[in-house]
Formats: structure tokens, sequence, C-alpha cells
């Protein structure tokens, strides 16, 4: 059992960011989401929402990342082949591999797990009927490093129903974004014109919802679970490319027609043992000099201030960082102080 110096220890990011005209996050019909808090309609992105573009951005900061498919049979079926085993085997062979985990469910798996099916596959003459679940699951077991291409599972978990012992906890948990303010939906009248059309007038004409909105977002890391995935390995390295991922990335939905490219407006990150603390923002904000922000920066911080007298020696504060404010304290200075409570306690 490995030593693990960061047990409950946690980040936790209280982000606050303002959008324009946007749709971040649709739903069923296609109207931004809302949801209703303390008695007001606020609008809301979805965890979900949130997490992928966090999760692909990761890529762009040096983080090899896992795969999510259905598609795992074909997936080990190439790798298969490239082994020597011809298009029936191959084909056999992943299809045999993947019923191991998941029937027609996606499933969280790394390339070098892939790698190591494929070649127990050609030990078995890429046999089919050799291919045990069991043999598969252990072999997959040994094989897992997420310090090496799966860092996502480590942050965002792993569920594999048919073989729970391959089952990964999240690091990383995400809340709904929501307003801070009360928000009604607006509707967008369009209307397209057609190039090779001589009559006058349009030859489309459509409708669009929107909203424009701060929103705050509460983003929680548990570097002792994280410890504990990566077995210790490339701990700083993680924040790094978990903290730049969760500062570049947007929801992806309309963003050529209704772009949505603000940045962080502010935000502040404790690093803490103990309980999580997520701000309700149960009591709508009033708009004050022209927009929302800075009461909602007041509304975060007062509340943040106040849990802590209330919780005293419980609120277990290791430090906190504030950006948004300081224009010497970059995302870069931000990135570098929170690697460093993870350095320190690999170096212990």
């Amino acid at each position: 059992m490995i030593n693990n110096p960061l047990k409950n220890t946690r980040i936790e990011f209280h982000i606050l960011q303002s959008f324009p005209v946007t749709c971040l996050n649709r739903d069923d019909v296609g109207a931004p989401k809302t949801a209703v808090v303390g008695g007001s309609t606020r609008a809301r992105v979805s965890s979900q929402a949130w997490k992928r573009p966090v999760r692909m951005a990761m890529q762009d900061f040096g983080a090899k990342l896992a795969i999510r498919s259905k598609l795992v049979a074909d997936y080990v079926a190439k790798a298969c082949a490239k082994l020597g085993a011809n298009e029936e085997q191959a084909q056999s062979c992943g299809e045999a591999i993947a019923a191991s985990f998941s029937k027609d469910t996606l499933h969280f798996f790394t390339e070098t797990e892939a790698q190591a099916f494929a070649a127990f596959a050609q030990d078995q003459g890429f046999d089919s009927s050799k291919i045990k679940d069991k043999d598969i699951q252990k072999l997959a077991k040994k094989t897992f490093n997420p310090a090496i291409d799966g860092l996502d599972i480590a942050l965002f978990g792993r569920m594999v129903a048919q073989a729970t012992e391959l089952n990964v906890e999240a690091a990383a948990s995400f809340s709904h974004a929501i307003s801070t303010h009360r928000i009604s939906n607006e509707v967008e009248f369009f209307t397209a014109l057609d190039d090779l059309q001589d009559d006058p007038g349009a030859a489309h004409m459509g409708s669009l919802e929107f909203n424009s909105s701060t929103y705050y977002r509460y983003v929680s890391l548990d570097l002792g679970q994280l410890h504990q995935t990566l077995a210790g390995q490339n701990l700083p390295e993680a924040v790094e490319a978990f903290t730049k991922a969760l500062f570049v990335a947007v929801p992806a939905a309309r963003q050529s027609t209704q772009s949505g490219a603000s940045p962080w407006e502010f935000a502040r990150v404790l690093v803490r043992k103990g309980q999580r603390l997520q701000v309700p923002f149960e009591t709508t904000v009033k708009a004050k000099d022209g927009g929302f922000l800075q009461p909602s920066i007041n509304a975060l911080t007062d509340y943040l201030a106040k849990k802590e007298k209330l919780a005293g020696s419980l609120f277990g504060k290791i430090n906190d960082y504030t950006f948004g404010e300081d224009e010497n304290f970059s995302i870069d200075d931000l990135v570098a102080a929170l690697k460093q409570h993870a350095k320190v306690a690999v170096d212990e």
C-alpha cells in the first residue's frame, strides 16, 4: 500500500465566468438549459458539457488521453491485425475481448491496455474460444497505468459493470455551472437568403433561444484520490494539465453562431483538507454599476470568508489564491503554486 501524504487534500476552484449572447448547453428542444435555484430561474451548463472539453483540452498540455468508446471490438481488432491476425481472427478476438467489459455501452480504456489485449490474443493463436473474461479482466488490471496514458480516467473515473475491480474513483468533481442571477431566455428570429433565388425575400426563417449570464463554476480536485490512482506518479504534471485545460475549455454548443469565448473573470482557489465547500448562490445577485460580475465576486468572497470563520479548525485551509484581481498574478503563476502543493508531498 503506497503511503498517501495527500489523503483528504483538495484543490477547490470557485470560478466566475461571464458570457454574452450564448447557448452553451442545449436541452432536448434546443433551448439553453436552466434550473430553479432559490426560487429563481438560472442559466445552467451541465457538468458533462464542461467535462468533455476540459478532457479534450488536456491533450494540448501534454496529457495522453485514454479512449472512451462503444467500438472497443473494432479498436482491439485493428491491434490484433497489426500483430498478424487475419481479418476474421482479428474481428472475432476483438469482439470476445470487448464482451469482457461492456455490452453496447461506452468503455473507458487505454492504448496500453488495448496493446496488451492484442498481445494476449496473439499468445492464444488468435483463437477467440481461448479468450476468457477473467483472463482479460486480470490483464486489464495488471496493465492499467493512468500515469502513462490514462490521466483522464484518473480524473473523471471509470465504471465497469462487468468487472468492478476495474472501477476507478474520479478525482475531479464538477458541479453544474449556474448563473449567479435570475435569467429569462430570449429568442433570436433569423432569416437566410438563397444565392440562386430570383424572388425577393428569405428562403428560410427560424428562431433560436439564447441568454447571457455570469456563471459560478465549482470544481474540486481530490489530490489524495489522484495520488492513489496514479500511484504517486507525475502529480505536479497532472495538476498542471488539468488546471490549464480547466482555464481554456468552453462548451462547444453553437460556437459558430453565438461564439462564447469568454475566459475566467475571477477565481478563488483553495487548497484544503476536509469537507468540500460549494457556494450555492441561493440568493440571486443584483446588477450593480451595469453588471453582475462585481456583485458576484462580493457574494462569493463573503460566503467563503463566513464559512471559514464558522468552520474554525475544521476548515482545514492550507493555502488560497485569488485570480483576476492582480494583473501580476497570471494563470501561469496559479499553476506553479498549485503544482508545488503536489510536488512537496511527493518529495516527502
